[in-house]
């Protein structure tokens, strides 16, 4: 198993794919935009967040290192990101935000800590096989990661994001057809045609192949521009979000066992590593 098949944010990647105008690499941190409003939603509270993800990672890199030396091999512990350097929830859910007037539609450039990560991750994929193979097992064997999960929370399975995955892009459909949507989207639509663009949706403006360059061109940095505006003036991301908490509300009510199972087995697996982290750092600084 690679290390980025290993990670436990795989499903949490999907499923920002699926939500969002922005890409990122499977294994990629995810960098923060400063002056981004957080957008909080109901179903939010059934997933890892960014920052949890990176704890659990951390945890089990901890307890990977120490099963690795016990095999006489090194491990390299990944990098931390800073705390300013994670992205809010649901930035770019409903189309561009206010970043996007200085960099267009393009991801705006890692900070340094998400740099570091993410160079770390890349070398382990260059490890020779026989590390690779003692810290995530070859077939037939576990290795050093099932060791550590085994070790951080015993056979509770990782989290399980496929409850949140269903509903959230559910949620995010459903709202989008309600009438006041429809009627926010129209009238974004209007005063982007007024202002020269003509786009269905703000999705369709993220997307627009002409933006498949390098780096962001002045057409698209006044397109974004635009498209900001537009959606400040329609009241779009205040309407949709609105929308989307009544929507995301009634299907939290109807799916109550199946968001509790997956929330109760994530906190469990965010307890665990707190807890190992907790002694690293009681260990670090050594009796008082």
């Amino acid at each position: 198993m690679s290390p980025s098949r290993a990670r436990i944010t795989t499903a949490l990647t999907l499923l920002l794919l699926a939500t969002t105008a922005c890409t990122a690499g499977e294994h990629r941190s995810t960098p923060a935009a400063p002056h981004a409003e957080p957008l909080q939603l109901p179903l939010d509270a059934y997933t890892s967040t960014v920052a949890e993800i990176h704890l659990m990672e951390d945890a089990q890199d901890i307890l990977m290192r120490r099963c690795m030396n016990d095999l006489g091999m090194e491990w390299k512990t990944l990098p931390r990101v800073d705390a300013t350097d994670i992205e809010p929830p649901n930035l770019r859910r409903y189309g561009a935000d206010a970043e996007a007037v200085r960099h267009g539609y393009h991801p705006r450039p890692d900070p340094p800590s998400v740099v570091r990560r993410d160079r770390a991750w890349d070398e382990r994929e260059a490890l020779p096989a026989k590390v690779l193979d003692a810290a995530y097992g070859s077939p037939g064997k576990g290795g050093c990661l099932k060791t550590a999960q085994r070790q951080l929370v015993g056979d509770t399975a990782p989290p399980d994001y496929r409850a949140f995955n269903q509903l959230t892009g559910t949620a995010l459909e459903t709202a989008r057809r309600t009438p006041e949507v429809r009627q926010a989207l129209r009238t974004w639509r209007a005063r982007m045609a007024k202002a020269g663009f003509d786009y269905p949706d703000p999705y369709a403006a993220a997307d627009d192949k002409r933006w498949q360059t390098p780096g962001p061109t002045p057409a698209e940095r006044a397109t974004a521009r635009a498209d900001v505006a537009c959606q400040k003036s329609a009241k779009l991301v205040k309407v949709w979000a609105a929308a989307e908490t009544r929507v995301q509300h009634r299907l939290i009510r109807q799916n109550t066992d199946r968001l509790r199972e997956a929330k109760a087995r994530k906190d469990r697996w965010v307890a665990a590593a707190r807890r190992v982290l907790d002694d690293k750092g009681r260990a670090s600084h050594g009796p008082r």
